[in-house]
């Protein structure tokens, strides 16, 4: 079914939705819960409230692009969920790695003491992905937004885990000058 329709079935509050969305997005959903969480029942429970989570969203919200609406909200969850159920004790798994790596670069602060300065940063970072070549660029999306090991990410791309390793550094080291020479203080 096309998401349009799909998005229809929201509106008019037809639960016929949620199993459509399960039917066409599910896998693609398990796979950004997979990517944080490494537990086959959190990733269910992550899926489960990311159809609830849409059922709620829509109405008002009509999304553009409906995959990475629920993709969005899917990753969001899952996040939420390994910070629960890892508060104390950081460091282990993927999520823990792809989060100390980012903080190089980024603060993160849970609070955003100004959304101006919030929607600044995402746009500073956004531009700066979008001046890069696409495979460096989907390397960096991989790793960040969908929190692939860099393992499968070399597999994905024909690459060792070391070329992979200095890509994402070399990424890292260039937002951290991208942002710095736009009055970030890093």
């Amino acid at each position: 079914m096309e998401d349009a329709k799909i998005i229809e079935l929201y509106w008019k509050r037809d639960e016929q939705a949620i199993a459509e969305s399960e039917k066409k997005y599910g896998a693609y959903c398990r796979s950004v819960a997979h990517n944080i969480l490494s537990d086959a029942e959190d990733e269910e429970e992550c899926v489960n409230d990311t159809w609830l989570r849409a059922w709620n969203a829509i109405p008002p919200e009509r999304p553009r692009m409906f995959s990475v609406f629920l993709g969005k909200i899917t990753r969001n969850l899952a996040i939420d969920l390994y910070r629960k159920k890892h508060r104390e004790k950081r460091g282990a798994g993927e999520t823990a790695l792809v989060l100390d790596e980012l903080s190089e670069c980024v603060s993160g602060k849970d609070d955003p003491v100004d959304k101006v300065m919030e929607q600044d940063l995402r746009d500073q970072i956004n531009g700066y992905l979008r001046a890069l070549p696409d495979e460096k660029r989907s390397i960096f999306v991989l790793r960040y937004w969908y929190a692939e090991s860099v393992s499968g990410i070399a597999k994905r791309f024909g690459m060792t885990t070391t070329n992979v390793s200095v890509i994402l550094s070399r990424l890292r080291a260039g937002l951290r000058t991208h942002l710095t020479e736009r009055g970030w203080n890093l």
